[in-house]
């Protein structure tokens, strides 16, 4: 079965897995930050549920910087 793109283990094309949802607010509309993880560096960093499916890695992909969470 496919997961959804905010749920925690999906995988985006560009190998970043959702961890977890965060009480944040995101910087787009209605949205809450997730924190991903690269699959390929394992950085870790946050970013919108409506960015999920396209986000790249800030630091080994040339992504956009991740948004601030709390740990």
């Amino acid at each position: 079965m496919l997961k959804g793109t905010t749920e925690p283990g999906y995988v985006n094309r560009n190998d970043q897995m959702v961890l977890r949802k965060t009480d944040e607010p995101g910087t787009d509309h209605l949205q809450k930050v997730y924190v991903l993880r690269c699959l390929e560096c394992e950085h870790e960093y946050g970013a919108n549920g409506s960015d999920i499916h396209a986000r790249r890695c800030p630091a080994c992909d040339s992504g956009r910087p991740g948004l601030a969470y709390a740990a």
